[in-house]
């Protein structure tokens, strides 16, 4: 058997070795944390089981044409929200599409094997570079050993290995650095226009962080040549054009990323505060774990190479400093507030605050190449290198971070590394050589990605993976699926926020970083609960509000012991039924300047366009009998303790609670069935809630677990009767027909419709109807009708689409303008000199 052509060369087969060792120390440390799918611990923690194993699975469910809605709009989530926008921030990267391979009950699987893939390719793009940028002859592998130590860096394995679209920037970094070596040499120009918009199409967010440090990385380039100033300059300006064009070719999916951004209800917002340098110094060895501090870990190896750089003679004075200073020099803006605002597009992130990490990871690789590319290090600068790695260990010595096995680890690695190096200076033993750094780093690697295993499991929250509640919950929803006559919505009983993206139907919670405002204030005018500031929405369990958004079906599982609930696990799975009206109906002009009020009660009436509850005064009493003392006119306040909500409703209603910031239980009388509120506003909003079915002088005993408040307002009386007496009215005037695209909806009204025709979807920006830009029916779609035609046409486009479009139009003109001009130069110059000298 042949070895494929691309293997022959010494550097593809260090950039091969570099992927293998890459991802075999990922699953080795897998596997000892015994984390899925090497065991029984769920990887799934924070927004990877919560958002973004969700949002793959949708993409798979695209690929394979089973999706509701397209790529542009989404009418599984937050019933119907834009796509484009996640698609841009979560999904884009190529290494996404593997998950069309994959059963959808293999989604965790197949966003795992992405992660691997990613992190491996990351190595050897990471390798690719360090020997292009000193070609290193006969100690290619040494390259593949720090191109992996790139990739196993503890940005990687502690922090992006859960946010699997963040390893697109590691793959970024060394690819927009060879794009900058090529603009500097004047070679590859188009070739370089594609990568950069490879790595900003696929995370536009890390790609903006490599960027920045792959302009610094062309800039110590420039001033290390010995060209002239016009050459530099030049250099820079190709440079320049190549960042320009490639970012131009993906302004179509950046410009409606960065609208959905502008459009997004407003999140956590957090001042930056540097990390303590102890700690600093303790992220740099193996076996740490924290949250705020930057995880600079990269292998005793890389390390102590990087170090001795300053001290090895065999390279030019000029080159050792620029390179040292460089790192020194970026380590440092890492810990001050405007470099920190800078690399973090000039606002603080709300999770981690280090997330440019990699960038210093990388620069601090292509230092240790440079240091032992030319020559294996001497004596002189081992010394060097071991004081300085030293000196690092013993600043970290005054960090809680520091473990029981961060020392040893050192140590060994030390020993291992040191002895290799000396192994490999004297020409011989060099497979010993290279057996111990890569050991050195594999077991250091290994060892802290189980180590980050664990502590994420005790510190986040965790989601299970895809297994038996998925596979009912999925069955119930597809077996009640009547789209678009009706939504079937998945369930209050989440096993993610995005439970509709993951086990299907069409309900109403969605999380993203692009969460519309305008969706998360109707849900809140709504009572909706939340989690995430607002950007996490729960599903809306009321029969008025299933009556508005066209919710036919409605599943009910346990509640999953993942989110903390202790529900009976012998629970039925469950579907509830009820009779809506289509998606689109016809109501009374709302007037002009109507708005939602506090009140969700009368907010689902507006809504609704008929008054379907009593909202009685209400009596708050303490266990000992006191009255509840007032925070202001709307609301009571309550202490950890046990209260009594009096209030009177008539006979036979459906009693309801609404107390967003009530973190404790609720139930109704002394048997009524315990009703768990988790609210602590602004993070949490506890949803309304169904609590029984009563009439005359009621009281809901509470007993709150934390400081908060209780409305004045808080209890709704629903009248069944009145409420399918409005839903019929709805129908009688509602669509006759309708037709559900991935772009928009068309409607058949009856005929001489006059009024509002409102669409149950919420009226983010991008809708249009009949050619105009759609109105807001106190939130909704809308668009008047006056008896003059019998259908609405509605149509959805993402904000900057049409912009980005325009824009990657120019760019491809730009890149056509790139690869042909010079090539009709050299023709003419060509044609030039074969022309006879006329006599």
């Amino acid at each position: 058997m042949r070895t494929p052509s691309i293997l022959r060369s010494p550097r593809a087969r260090g950039a091969a070795l570099a992927a293998l060792l890459t991802v075999a120390t990922l699953c080795a440390g897998d596997a000892v944390a015994r984390s899925y799918p090497f065991g029984p611990h769920t990887r799934s923690v924070n927004d990877l089981g919560n958002q973004f194993v969700p949002f793959h699975t949708r993409l798979r469910d695209l690929l394979h044409g089973q999706a509701d809605g397209g790529l542009l709009l989404n009418w599984q989530s937050g019933f119907g929200t834009s796509f484009l926008p996640d698609l841009g921030t979560y999904l884009s990267s190529p290494f996404a599409l593997l998950v069309g391979v994959f059963p959808r009950d293999r989604i965790d699987l197949a966003v795992y094997v992405v992660t691997l893939v990613k992190t491996g390719v990351a190595a050897a793009a990471m390798t690719w570079l360090l020997t292009a940028l000193r070609r290193g002859r006969g100690r290619e592998w040494m390259a593949a050993v720090l191109g992996a130590s790139y990739a196993l860096c503890g940005w990687s394995v502690v922090e992006a290995v859960y946010n699997p679209m963040w390893l697109d920037g590691l793959i970024a970094f060394p690819l927009l650095c060879l794009a900058g070596e090529w603009a500097r040499t004047g070679r590859r120009p188009v070739l370089g226009v594609l990568l950069v918009t490879l790595a900003w199409v696929s995370n536009f967010y890390t790609a903006y962080m490599a960027t920045l440090g792959a302009a610094l990385v062309l800039v110590v380039r420039l001033l290390l040549e010995d060209g002239t100033s016009r050459e530099r300059v030049r250099g820079l300006g190709r440079a320049a054009r190549t960042v320009a064009i490639g970012i131009g070719l993906a302004a179509p999916v950046l410009v409606p990323v960065f609208l959905g951004t502008r459009h997004a209800y407003p999140g956590w917002t957090r001042e930056f505060a540097p990390a303590a340098w102890p700690d600093v110094a303790a992220r740099l060895l193996p076996a740490t774990y924290s949250f705020f501090s930057p995880a600079v870990f990269l292998g005793t190896g890389a390390l102590l190479l990087a170090g001795a750089l300053a001290f090895q003679r065999a390279v030019p004075r000029a080159e050792r400093f620029v390179w040292a200073g460089l790192v020194a020099a970026v380590a440092l803006s890492l810990q001050w507030g405007p470099t920190h605002l800078l690399w973090h597009a000039f606002a603080t992130p709300n999770g981690s605050p280090f997330r440019q990490t990699f960038v210093l990871s990388g620069l601090v690789v292509i230092a240790a190449w440079t240091a032992v590319a030319s020559a294996w290090p001497d004596r002189r600068a081992l010394l060097g290198g071991g004081g300085v790695v030293v000196l690092i260990a013993a600043g970290a010595a005054s960090s809680a971070l520091v473990t029981g096995w961060t020392y040893p680890l050192f140590a060994a690695g030390l020993v291992a590394v040191l002895g290799a190096l000396v192994l490999a200076r004297s020409g011989r033993f060099a497979v010993l050589a290279a057996l111990l750094l890569v050991g050195a780093l594999a077991g250091q690697a290994a060892a802290t990605t189980a180590y980050a295993d664990r502590q994420r499991l005790n510190r986040l929250d965790d989601y299970a993976p895809w297994g038996q509640r998925q596979d009912l919950q999925s069955a119930a929803v597809a077996g009640a699926d009547g789209w678009p006559r009706y939504r079937t919505d998945p369930g209050l009983e989440q096993s993610t926020a995005n439970d509709p993206m993951l086990v299907g139907g069409q309900g109403g919670a969605y999380y993203s970083s692009h969460t519309p405002d305008v969706l998360t204030r109707t849900f809140l005018a709504l009572g909706a609960g939340w989690t995430s500031n607002g950007r996490a929405l729960h599903s809306l369990d009321n029969p008025v509000t299933d009556a508005v958004f066209s919710v036919g079906a409605r599943v009910h599982v346990p509640r999953d012991p993942h989110q903390g609930w202790n529900s009976p696990d012998d629970r039925p799975v469950t579907v509830t039924r009820q009779d809506v009206p289509p998606l689109v109906t016809v109501r009374p002009a709302a007037g002009p300047g109507a708005r939602p009020g506090r009140s969700p009660f009368r907010n689902q009436e507006r809504l609704l366009g008929a008054s379907v509850y009593t909202v009685p005064a209400t009596t708050l009493r303490a266990a000992d009998g006191t009255a509840a003392e007032d925070t202001d006119a709307y609301d009571y306040r309550v202490r950890p303790g046990a209260y009594t909500l009096s209030a009177n409703c008539p006979a036979g209603s459906e009693v309801y609670l609404w107390s967003p910031d009530l973190f404790g239980k609720a139930r109704l009388g002394v048997s009524g069935e315990l009703t768990d509120f988790r609210g602590e506003l602004p993070g949490r909003r506890a949803g309304m809630q169904r609590l029984g079915t009563g009439g005359g002088q009621l009281s809901v005993s509470l007993r709150a677990a934390r400081d908060g408040t209780v409305p004045h307002e808080a209890v709704g009386c629903l009248d069944r009767g009145r409420l399918t007496a409005a839903v019929a009215g709805l129908k009688r005037t509602g669509a006759t027909r309708i037709s559900v695209t991935g772009s928009g909806v068309r409607a058949e009204l009856p005929p001489g419709t006059h009024g509002v025709a409102v669409l149950s979807a919420p009226r983010i920006a991008g809708w249009s109807c009949d050619g105009r830009p759609a109105g807001s029916y106190l939130g909704l779609v809308s668009v008047p009708v006056n008896g003059d035609r019998t259908t609405v046409d509605c149509a959805f486009r993402p904000p900057g689409l049409r912009a980005g479009g325009l824009a990657g139009a120019a760019a491809l003109a730009a890149l056509l303008a790139t690869a042909l001009v010079p090539r009709a130069r050299a023709r003419m110059r060509g044609r030039a000199v074969r022309l006879p000298r006329q006599p």
